[in-house]
């Protein structure tokens, strides 16, 4: 039986697309580089916003340059990840179930901890007590060490608890965890993709998330 659920946030819990499209754009554009598609923001987002500026500047991209984007990107993200973001329908009803049926929650995400907390505390606050995002101490997804750090954190045992996110890389950061995933169709991926990763239990919103939880 579960007792512990661990999300990640960007397309699991909130739907963050827009802002960090916007952000991506203003970045490349102050380096005289053309935008990107949301569609095209979507697969690059998940492994961390490193990886999200890598993959949005064009291949072969000097280190200096891309320091630089990298920079542009986060000062504008700070003042900009709340413009369009919300989280996704049904979310917050799935928390509030869960957190009165006394399920622990936690966030675990690539977003830098710093942005991490504040979106979760300032939208989450009152379900999810621990967010955990990427900082220079622990190695980030796909590694297990940041979930298994949220798992200790919480006082629980990785034999009861079960991770909910949207990308191949949370179905990688499971199996290197050895904690059960479910995966959501609301997010940034596909069936295809998330089956590709090995994904066994995917779900289409937040109701049926709570009604598989409570079966596990």
């Amino acid at each position: 039986m579960k007792d512990t659920v661990i999300f990640d946030l960007d397309g699991t819990l909130l739907n963050t697309l827009d802002d960090l499209t916007d952000s991506v754009n203003f970045a490349l554009g102050e380096m005289g580089y053309p935008p990107h598609t949301a569609d095209e923001v979507r697969m690059m987002v998940g492994h961390s916003v490193i990886y999200l500026i890598e993959q949005a500047l064009p291949k072969g991209t000097d280190k200096a340059t891309f320091e630089r984007c990298l920079a542009a990107f986060e000062a504008h993200y700070k003042t900009n990840m709340r413009n369009k973001t919300s989280p996704y329908d049904g979310v917050m009803r799935m928390l509030g179930e869960l957190s009165t049926a006394g399920y622990k929650l936690a966030v675990v995400s690539n977003k830098p901890d710093v942005f991490t907390k504040e979106l979760v505390s300032e939208i989450f606050g009152k379900y999810i007590p621990l967010a955990i995002g990427r900082s220079e101490t622990i190695a980030r997804k796909p590694a297990p060490d940041m979930l298994l750090f949220a798992v200790e954190q919480l006082g629980s045992d990785i034999r009861s608890t079960v991770y909910v996110g949207d990308s191949e890389v949370d179905v990688e950061t499971s199996i290197n965890a050895d904690v059960d995933c479910v995966s959501c169709l609301w997010g940034f991926r596909d069936r295809e993709t998330l089956e590709s990763a090995g994904s066994k239990h995917i779900v289409f919103s937040p109701d049926e998330l709570v009604e598989l939880i409570k079966k596990m």
